[in-house]
């Protein structure tokens, strides 16, 4: 029994984060039928973040209460900011790059995050680099990896790779997973300019935390102020168009209430106590997982062919992405190491102290105790 919880126990972050590749993965599928049935990306995002916002805001107002820090005119620019960079720009360009291309690429793609977010960390000095370093050779290697593995997934496309639930389908269904070369290059840019953006919002999210530590009352307010920027967005790129507004008991909605709730929502939450225990690189070391989970889906949902230059770009862009996450680990590990040196230096001093004061009280004593001898010895005399 007590072998069974032990292994239930050290098995949970591994499940946790597993559930939540597949969430991630299940809101490009429902989001990918959404944009198809004629969905706009600007709607969606304002609808999202605006359900999002309901579901976060009572907790943080509840719970963040005695926590939450003043807000000063730098923090809320900041917090304009951050709703500015990942809820308008990142995720309009997605979307947009979603519909020129497939779920599959799109999901692809985002594996260059981190290596875009290296890149951008070197040059705001937030990462360290050393060329002779074997952890810095493999995080710069990594990173021109996944640069050349979308380019292999944008410019190569091969034979199609057949899948036995594919076989059977007709050449229509085929089409409707096609795409060309002109498309994917403008998709790749659009996703990959998104997760530039994203870059900068995980950066100054890092950096915005130092001053207003409240991670949900930070969270409720990206949602919020990014409803009321994506509103301001759509409502220009909408504008004579009130039908993009409407929507239904359909798929439109579900991918709005889905994406919300739980991409904006729950997510937020797993992740936060995942990385308390095991830190961001574990969390990050599963996103592959959810380009494989995507894949499969799309081939069945969707009936997007896979190709096989797409599947090599991909694997090459996985390669690269555990290169720059074993270089940032071995790095979170020396880290660890060199801070801890420190602490077990002072440890050491204080023993020592205690020590030399114990020895001390030690010797006092036996001091008191020959000069009062000595005196009973005088008065006896």
């Amino acid at each position: 029994m007590n072998t069974m919880n032990e292994f239930f126990r050290r098995g949970k972050p591994y499940l946790a984060v597993i559930f939540l590749q597949f969430g991630l993965a299940g809101m490009d599928i429902i989001s990918k039928v959404a944009l198809n049935e004629g969905m706009s990306n600007y709607v969606f995002v304002v609808y999202r973040h605006a359900v999002a916002t309901l579901v976060i805001a009572p907790f943080a107002i509840i719970l963040d209460k005695k926590q939450r820090p003043k807000m000063t005119l730098a923090i809320f620019a900041k917090l304009v900011l951050l709703s500015i960079l990942e809820p308008v720009i990142d995720q309009n360009l997605y979307f947009i790059g979603m519909k020129y291309t497939t779920a599959t690429f799109a999901a692809a793609m985002c594996n260059v995050l981190p290596a875009i977010t290296f890149i951008m960390a070197c040059i705001f000095r937030l990462e360290k680099v050393k060329m002779k370093s074997i952890r810095s050779q493999a995080k710069i290697f990594g990173t021109l990896a996944t640069v050349a593995g979308a380019m292999m997934m944008t410019l190569l496309r091969g034979p199609i790779v057949q899948l036995f639930w594919t076989k059977s389908t007709t050449t229509h269904d085929h089409q409707s997973g096609v795409i060309d070369l002109a498309h994917s290059i403008k998709g790749a840019l659009m996703i990959t300019t998104g997760c530039f953006s994203w870059a900068f919002f995980v950066i100054l999210q890092a950096i915005t935390l130092r001053s207003y530590p409240t991670e949900l009352s930070l969270t409720a307010w990206i949602c919020l102020l990014g409803t009321a920027n994506g509103g301001i967005v759509a409502l220009v790129m909408e504008r004579g168009n009130t039908a993009a507004w409407s929507i239904n008991w359909d798929t439109k909605f579900l991918a709005a209430l889905y994406s919300g709730v739980f991409c904006s929502g729950l997510a937020y939450y797993i992740q936060g106590v995942i990385m308390k225990d095991r830190g961001p690189v574990f969390v990050t070391a599963f996103n592959p997982l959810s380009m494989v989970i995507v894949a499969v889906m799309s081939s069945i949902i969707l009936r997007e062919q896979m190709f096989l230059g797409r599947v090599l770009g991909a694997a090459i862009i996985v390669i690269g992405l555990y290169m720059v996450l074993w270089g940032k680990s071995n790095d979170q590990n020396s880290t660890s190491s060199e801070q801890s040196l420190p602490d077990q230096q002072m440890k050491s001093a204080n023993s020592e102290k205690e020590t030399l004061s114990h020895e001390i009280i030690t010797i006092y004593p036996s001091i008191e105790q020959s000069q009062q001898s000595v005196d009973k010895d005088k008065t006896v005399g």
